[in-house]
């Protein structure tokens, strides 16, 4: 990928970070500071949950091994994406080139699984020593038919954020435009940044289903290749998590005239608020109507089980460390819950995401950059916090600290968006504050100390 290209990628310019700079411009990466992710990382995370297509990495075999697959994104048919191919680069390789070992797994690939497309992502390696994937793709594509995206990603371009955005460029090069939909239909929608942790998108279809709007594509959990190439047919694209694949919204409004909008599907009133937004957008009143019916209905219908949750939890304090979206849609879950949030994560979070923090938290919110396990447990012990919401590398400091925990990130195994999946929120948090385990935890040791 050519410099210029990068640098309109990391400005960005419908990005509210950005806007909040004087010099516009996105974090960079940091000699030495990878944690966290790198941007292979963040292509593998927004691509592979694509599950029939096959996807090779292009580089040492080490390289397949990253943290993609910790990600709960599920898929209801194809599990393509679950084979992990390389290209197997060795130090040979190094000196005297890799493409011809890539030509020839990809080909082998298309022979032996027929997949709908092949994804070829670029490493540190085979990047630094020059090997031109993009014309190799293009070679085999013409050769086979099938089409073959190149993924100009190394790790050392930046951060897992940033990576997002280049696999979102990957798919606006290569893919979003290129075929039509089998039929047409009055109200359609995409999902962006929805990757199915945990099967939330299925907590979302059938309300969709409801207001008869179809769903072209969710962008990328539990996503086909096919149903990617046919986004450009949507009447409104919503932002779901992460606003680091904002580029694709962006450029999709500029050269096809597609609205678009952040908002949450967790928690009663965001489902209810994104669902009207998405009809409004729409903007048939029969719809609208539709859309203001369904959320009452389905308001009500929660209504008692919210109250029982409502009065296990009142005046419970809680401590949450997450990113992103999350930052600010989990905060108005808990507080629907009739919980204090006395902490928030921001670490991930952009300029827009902590504003709508102050919104529900007011001035006096505590926001949290840098979650190491001794600053949180000093919030959570000097509030007087009830439990911790956290991700999943989290739960070993709670253990250890023997105070409840909830895992909030993308490993954890329950779905909980939409309206029957806030119920099951507010059951895990009353669960892990009434937890029995808890008081056995935390008396002294028969034994006395050893």
């Amino acid at each position: 990928m050519n410099l210029s290209t990068l640098r309109e990628l990391y400005k960005e310019p419908a990005c509210s970070h950005n806007a909040a700079k004087k010099d516009a411009a996105c974090p960079r990466p940091t000699p030495g500071k990878a944690a966290g992710g790198c941007s292979f990382d963040g292509a593998q995370i927004t691509l592979v949950p694509i599950t029939d297509a096959a996807h090779i990495v292009h580089g040492p075999a080490g390289c397949v091994g990253n943290t993609w697959n910790n990600r709960g994104a599920l898929s209801s048919g194809p599990r393509m994406n679950r084979m992990a191919f390389t290209s197997d680069i060795s130090n040979n390789d190094v000196v005297f080139g890799g493409e011809k070992k890539l030509y020839k797994a990809v080909r082998e690939i298309i022979a032996k699984y027929s997949p709908p497309a092949v994804f070829v992502y670029q490493t540190c390696v085979t990047s630094m020593i020059g090997d031109d994937v993009n014309a190799l793709c293009k070679a085999v594509r013409e050769k086979t038919g099938t089409p073959v995206i190149p993924v100009d990603a190394p790790g050392f371009t930046g951060t897992k954020n940033f990576g997002n955005r280049l696999a979102g460029d990957a798919l606006l090069r290569h893919v979003i435009g290129t075929a039509e939909p089998a039929t047409p239909h009055p109200y359609n929608v995409n999902l962006i940044g929805e990757f199915n942790i945990a099967g939330e998108l299925w907590g979302i279809l059938p309300l969709l289903d409801r207001l008869d709007i179809r769903l072209i594509c969710s962008l990328s959990g539990d996503a086909r290749f096919g149903d990617i190439a046919k986004m450009h047919r949507a009447d409104v694209n919503m932002m779901v998590c992460s606003r680091a694949l904002l580029n694709v919204a962006r450029r999709m409004k500029e050269k096809y005239g597609i609205p678009y909008f952040e908002g949450s599907f967790y928690g009663a009133s965001n489902t209810g608020a994104a669902l009207m937004k998405i009809a409004r957008i729409i903007g048939n009143k029969a719809l609208v109507s539709k859309a203001e019916a369904l959320v009452n209905e389905e308001t009500q219908r929660i209504a008692p089980e919210l109250k029982s949750l409502k009065e296990r939890l009142a005046g419970k304090k809680a401590l949450l460390y997450t990113g992103g979206v999350k930052s600010w849609s989990i905060v108005g879950a808990l507080q629907e819950l009739g919980m204090k949030v006395i902490a928030t994560g921001t670490k991930k979070s952009t300029e827009e995401d902590k504003a709508r923090i102050k919104e529900l938290m007011g001035d006096e919110t505590v926001m949290i950059s840098e979650g190491a396990p001794r600053k949180l447990l000093q919030v959570f012990h000097e509030s007087g916090a009830d439990v911790m919401l956290a991700g999943g590398r989290n739960q070993y400091t709670a253990l250890k600290a023997r105070i409840p925990f909830v895992d909030v990130n993308q490993e954890r195994h329950t779905p909980y968006t939409g309206y029957d999946g806030h119920v099951r929120f507010g059951e895990a948090v009353a669960g892990a504050i009434e937890s029995p385990a808890l008081a056995i935890a935390r008396r002294p040791c028969p034994f006395g100390e050893i």
